[in-house]
């Protein structure tokens, strides 16, 4: 699977622009700023339906612009798609070979890609909810059931804790309303639970397997799924912190609580992993998001890298490098505002290479190396 071309209009600094792409390596090289990761953003965007880095989509709408449109071309499995995402206002719009969709979760990881950026370090050094987010990314390109059943369990969420505002301003609970909440909550949660816990069982072994072989240490890399879930009677748990929940006014227990622990020799690492080992444990955590979607979808995810040369020393930059000569990747995008470095970098790998220079929002030139 690969992106032939892009057409952005009004998309952040970009007033229209249209791309042809390599089917392997294409790197943007320019300037801080230029608009080189708002290309990967934008093929981001086509892949999961929002952009990466703008939790408000609006604004990724040019400044003084009332829209943006994406088109991508996609070729998959021998045929070719349309992908086309518009946002007008806050009204969005989103097709293939244009038609639209039912649901917006119907696209999802049928154009599956990776991106790896230099914040991705965060994962490790914020709270749990960032690192619920990782893992659901994961598990909902790979499972359609997953997924709907993430938004369900969502959906009741908010209408739970909607239910504990209305009682705890009404002094006055509805026990009967209350319970078919609590059942269906209840009843969600076990399955995204099981679903969780065997993810990261299939995950562990592919995750220690790239984290060994990119950092060169000995020591062990560990990641633990936790859950209130596994307590014993968590349902009895769950109901008897109704009260609480109550004088909170929102839902303390349940799979919105998970958390994964990310461990070295049993150790931290956001407190005793160096630098160095952070980002090859989140870069081997990447690499092994790309693997499970290659094993589960038979295709290789666009990987998107994103000003990563600037963040790794000689020997990352080598392992990653060994892996595209050896064709462990599919189609490649890089960021890097250095071009004779990224030149340097792939002057010894076979393999059709295309380099486009990019100044303020404007794709200035393009080079071929092969």
């Amino acid at each position: 699977m690969f992106i032939k071309k892009i057409n952005l209009i009004n998309f952040k600094n970009y007033s229209e622009t249209d791309i042809h792409f390599s089917g392997q390596v294409n790197i943007f090289t320019g300037p801080n700023g230029a608009g080189k990761t708002n290309l990967l953003d934008a093929i981001y965007a086509l892949s999961l339906t929002k952009t990466a880095f703008n939790s408000v989509e609006s604004n990724s709408i040019k400044h003084n612009e009332p829209f943006f449109s994406i088109l991508g071309n996609f070729h998959k499995e021998g045929r070719d798609y349309s992908i086309q995402y518009d946002l007008t206002g806050t009204k969005k719009a989103f097709r293939i070979d244009k038609q639209p969709y039912e649901k917006l979760s119907e696209h999802i990881g049928q154009f599956p890609v990776v991106l790896i950026t230099p914040y991705d370090t965060d994962v490790i050094r914020d709270g749990s909810e960032g690192r619920r987010k990782f893992f659901d990314s994961i598990i909902s390109q790979l499972d359609t059931i997953y997924l709907a059943e993430l938004i369900r369990y969502n959906h009741i969420l908010k209408h739970r804790n909607s239910l504990l505002k209305q009682f705890a301003e009404k002094n006055k609970v509805d026990k009967e309303l209350l319970d078919s909440f609590n059942f269906q909550l209840l009843k969600s949660g076990q399955i995204i639970y099981k679903k969780r816990k065997d993810f990261i069982e299939e995950f562990t072994p592919i995750f220690k397997e790239h984290y060994l072989n990119l950092s060169g240490e000995k020591e062990q890399p560990k990641l633990v799924y936790e859950s209130q879930l596994q307590e014993e009677k968590f349902e009895e748990v769950f109901l008897n912190n109704f009260k609480k929940d109550l004088l909170l006014q929102r839902t303390g227990k349940g799979i919105h609580k998970d958390d994964y622990g990310f461990l070295l020799d049993a150790f931290p690492v956001k407190g005793y992993g160096s630098q160095g080992q952070q980002k090859s444990f989140v870069i081997a955590l990447k690499l092994a998001h790309f693997d499970c979607i290659k094993t589960h979808k038979n295709l290789k995810p666009i990987l998107l890298l994103d000003d990563i040369f600037d963040k790794l020393d000689e020997k990352r930059i080598g392992k990653l490098m060994e892996m595209v000569a050896q064709e462990a990747f599919g189609q490649l995008f890089i960021t890097d505002a250095r071009p004779e470095r990224t030149e340097k970098i792939f002057e010894q790998i076979q393999a059709d290479i295309r380099i486009f220079h990019v100044a303020d929002g404007v794709i200035t030139g393009e080079k071929l190396l092969s």
